[in-house]
C-alpha cells in the first residue's frame, strides 16, 4: 500500500521541481543567447559574415550555454518549484503525512540526476560540437585563412605558407601559441622548410618564436638549425587568432585529456586545460549540491515568502557559489594545489553549510 504513495509523492515534487527548473534554464539559456546574438550583429558585414550566419552561429552555441547554466538553473528552479509547493500547503501535508524531510529531498534529487545526466552526455557531444562549427562558421566567413581543427588545434595560411598551432591562449593583450609548425612553401607548392617552436608570441607589434628547429630542404638532403628564439615574419592578424582560440571550458572531456597528455608529455603549462578537465568530473556534484540547497529553504524562511523572494534567494546563492567556486578553483591553480580537491571543496562546504540549515529549520 505505501509504494503506489511514495510513487505519487515522487511524481508530485518531481513535476513541481522539473518544470520549475526547465522555467528557469530556458529563460537563462535564452537570455545569454540574446546577448551573444547582438554582439554577433554588431560583426555582420565584416568579410562575408551575413545575419543568417549569426543566427546560426547563436543557435550553434545553445547547447553549450544550457551545460553551463543548468547548475544554476537547477538551484532557481528548486527554489521556485519547493516554494510553490510550500506556498500551496502541499509540502505542509505531505510532513503531516508521515514524509520525513530526507524523503522528501530524496525525491528531489532523484528527479534532477535524470536530468542531469542528459545535460551531462550533452555536454561531452553536441555541446563541443556546436562550439566547435559554430567558431568554425563565424572564422570562416570573417577570416579565410583561419581554421579550427580537431580539438581546438589551430590552422593558418600565411602568404604561401601554412601554420599550424595545438594549442593557443590569450594573456593580456599577449597572444601565445603551443607547439607551432610553420610550413614554408614556395611558389609552385614545393615543401621548402619546416620550422618547428615551442612557442610563438605576439608582443609589440612582432611575432617571436620561442626554442625552435629550423629544418630546410635542399634535393635530396636536409640542413636543421636550432635557435632559442627567433623574429617570425608573419602577416597573421593576433585578433583573429584570439577569436578563433576556443576556450578549454567548451572542450569535451575526452579532448582536454586528450591535450592534457599530450602538453605534459612535452613539458608544457596544462593548468587550464587540467582545471577545466576537474570540472567536467565535478559538473554533477556541483548541480546536486545546488539543487539540495533549495530544500532547506522550502522548510524554513521561504514558507512566508512570495515568489520574488524565492527568485533573489536564488539568483544570490547562483551568483556567490559562482564566484566562491571560481575564486577557489583559481587559488588552487596559482599555488598548484590539488586541482580536484579545489573543485571538491566548494561543494562540499556548501553541501555543509545546507545539512546545518536543514536541520536548524526543519
Amino acid at each position: 500500500m505505501n509504494a503506489p504513495a511514495f510513487k505519487k509523492v515522487d511524481k508530485l515534487v518531481a513535476l513541481s521541481v522539473l518544470g520549475a527548473v526547465l522555467l528557469a534554464w530556458g529563460f537563462l539559456v535564452g537570455f545569454d543567447a540574446l546577448l551573444a546574438f547582438v554582439r554577433e550583429v554588431n560583426d555582420v558585414g565584416v568579410g562575408q559574415y551575413t545575419l543568417s550566419k549569426a543566427i546560426a552561429y547563436t543557435l550553434l552555441t545553445v547547447p553549450r550555454r544550457a551545460y553551463e547554466f543548468f547548475a544554476y538553473a537547477a538551484l532557481i528552479g528548486g527554489l521556485l518549484g519547493m516554494g510553490a509547493l510550500a506556498a500551496s500547503g502541499e509540502l505542509t501535508a505531505l510532513r503531516a503525512a508521515g514524509l520525513s524531510k530526507r524523503r522528501i529531498c530524496g525525491s528531489v534529487i532523484l528527479a534532477l540526476t535524470a536530468l542531469t545526466g542528459i545535460v551531462m552526455l550533452m555536454g561531452e557531444t553536441i555541446g563541443p560540437r556546436g562550439e566547435q562549427k559554430a567558431e568554425s562558421l563565424a572564422l570562416a566567413a570573417k577570416a579565410r585563412d583561419v581554421a579550427i581543427g580537431r580539438g581546438g588545434s589551430l590552422w593558418a595560411r600565411d602568404g604561401d605558407n601554412v601554420v599550424n598551432a595545438k594549442h593557443g591562449r590569450r594573456r593580456g593583450n599577449t597572444v601565445e601559441l603551443q607547439d607551432v609548425r610553420v610550413f614554408e612553401f614556395d611558389g609552385q607548392g614545393q615543401l621548402q622548410a619546416l620550422a618547428l617552436a615551442k612557442t610563438a608570441t605576439h608582443a609589440d607589434n612582432r611575432w617571436i618564436l620561442h626554442e625552435v628547429r629550423r629544418t630546410e630542404f635542399r634535393g635530396l638532403s636536409a640542413v636543421s638549425t636550432t635557435l632559442a628564439q627567433t623574429e617570425w615574419q608573419s602577416s597573421l592578424d593576433p585578433k583573429v587568432l584570439a577569436v578563433s582560440m576556443i576556450h578549454p571550458e567548451y572542450l569535451s572531456a575526452a579532448d582536454l585529456k586528450r591535450n592534457i597528455d599530450y602538453m605534459q608529455r612535452n613539458r608544457q603549462d596544462a593548468s587550464s586545460y587540467l582545471r577545466a578537465f576537474w570540472g567536467r568530473l565535478f559538473y554533477p556534484l556541483n548541480v546536486l549540491v545546488l539543487a539540495f540547497c533549495a530544500v532547506p529553504f522550502a522548510f524554513g524562511a521561504l514558507r512566508t515568502g512570495g515568489l520574488g523572494k524565492r527568485l533573489f534567494i536564488g539568483i544570490a546563492l547562483a551568483i556567490t557559489y559562482y564566484f566562491f567556486q571560481s575564486a577557489v578553483v583559481s587559488m588552487g591553480a596559482v599555488y598548484n594545489f590539488n586541482l580536484a580537491l579545489a573543485n571538491a571543496l566548494p561543494s562540499a562546504l556548501l553541501a555543509l553549510a545546507a545539512v546545518a540549515y536543514f536541520r536548524r529549520f526543519g
